[in-house]
């Protein structure tokens, strides 16, 4: 392997893990890792939690320092972009005008936030919560007393209000949805979560849409944001928390086959030879759940990119993990396992009032997913249950005398035979 070249692109989580996982796996070719950022491979979950707070260094946000990478000898190109892919010359061109050949072309390219669309989006004020930059960019006007609007009852949107609002901020936060996370959760999660938020402070309005940004003094400090009811809000600062679109027009431009996202089997392989894809790009199938999922979490970037790596190796090891996800907010910490897609009943542990419970989503009595609320042993013990296709009961998910490790019946769930063609994105599948 010492002729080959691997080039990743994107300079994101699963960029990093496929370089670093190379060289676990016995690569000794060139990696050369490009990323469009000017800066080193980093954690985008704290972006909207610890670091906006100002609580963490930017330093610690690099998942791995410079010096580790020279160790292992991964090369970096920061702050380039790639072009165009020559699949027959196994070329990708930079937009330095520089060419790199590839053995292995790894297409870790995440996505983009989903703009605003209404006459204003473009307001001075107006800020998306995606990269390094855009945080920085936002954090000066982060101080007591301002006014912010959050545009966005999703993850990023919620988190953004509880750390506003802890540093004495004026939060409004605007969902379009009946409840906040509406898009991955169930109604009595999305009211709970309401619930927090406005006994915490924040100016909370569901079913609300945006008509217009508008400048308040003619000068760009203050925006209005104006309802589709015609509600205006002032704000010193705007944040928009909407969604994520998948980065497909490189792979597109190169014939690989999209689909809601790069479509890899599940080694991550494309359509096309020598190419593959992970990370919130990518568009795999699901075991587990029998259909197609692109997915935007850590995890998913991690494991995938672990696996490309792999089948470069050789070492084929197909990516079959069981989708997780988790948010801080105020003193809560939500943990997803699973995915709760076609869920006919939801059934609750525990007490809502306490802060304290979980929520288990089944089909047809098959375990589908749980929303764990400040209770770690329900999310673990549901990752077992799912991972190994055992059964549950719906008596014993209801009695907090079980403890949760013993939630799992002795009978395993019969395993599914094929994968529907359908791909569905994190924010979808809800």
């Amino acid at each position: 392997m010492t002729t080959e070249t691997v080039v990743i692109v994107g300079g994101g989580q699963a960029g990093a893990q496929a370089a670093v996982s190379l060289r676990q796996e016995g690569f000794e070719g060139r990696v050369v890792l490009i990323g469009d950022e000017p800066v080193l491979p980093y954690q985008r979950p704290p972006l909207s939690k610890t670091f906006l707070a100002g609580e963490l260094a930017k330093e610690r946000l690099f998942i791995k320092p410079a010096a580790f990478y020279e160790k292992v000898n991964v090369e970096h190109l920061l702050g380039e972009v790639v072009r165009g892919i020559d699949t027959i010359k196994q070329e990708v061109s930079c937009s330095s005008g520089q060419g790199l050949h590839y053995s292995h072309l790894i297409l870790a390219t995440g996505g983009r936030v989903r703009l605003l669309d209404c006459p204003g989006a473009n307001h001075p004020q107006v800020h998306y919560l995606r990269t390094l930059g855009d945080v920085e960019a936002m954090q000066e006007k982060f101080t007591a007393g301002a006014r912010l609007v959050v545009i966005g009852g999703g993850y990023v949107g919620l988190e953004t209000a509880a750390v506003a609002l802890k540093h004495g901020l004026k939060v409004t936060l605007l969902v379009a949805r009946p409840t906040p996370l509406g898009r991955v959760t169930s109604p009595e999660v999305g009211k709970f979560f309401e619930d927090v938020h406005r006994q915490a402070g924040v100016t909370l309005c569901c079913n609300t849409g945006v008509e217009s940004i508008e400048d308040d003094m003619g000068d760009g400090k203050v925006a209005a944001v104006v309802t589709d009811s015609g509600y205006r809000v002032l704000a010193d600062i705007v944040v928009v928390g909407i969604g994520l679109l998948p980065n497909v027009e490189l792979a597109e431009s190169a014939g690989v086959s999209c689909d809601n996202g790069v479509v890899v089997d599940e080694y991550g392989r494309t359509s096309v030879d020598n190419i593959y894809a992970a990370g919130d790009c990518a568009n795999h199938p699901n075991p587990i759940y029998q259909r197609r999922l692109r997915l935007e979490s850590v995890q998913n970037a991690v494991d995938q990119g672990k696996a490309v790596a792999a089948t470069i190796c050789g070492k084929d090891k197909p990516y079959a993990q069981v989708p997780w996800f988790w948010s801080d907010q105020y003193d809560l910490k939500l943990q997803t396992a699973g995915i709760n897609a076609g869920y006919d009943q939801a059934i609750v542990r525990g007490d809502i009032a306490s802060r304290s419970f979980a929520v288990f989503y089944l089909c047809k009595g098959r375990l589908l997913a749980v929303d764990a609320i400040n209770r770690p042993a329900e999310f673990v013990a549901a990752r077992n249950i799912l991972s190994k296709g055992l059964a549950v009961n719906i008596e014993r998910l209801q009695d907090e005398s079980i403890p949760a490790k013993d939630l799992a019946d002795v009978h395993t769930q019969s395993p599914a035979k094929s994968v529907k063609k359908e791909g569905l994105s994190q924010q979808e599948v809800a």
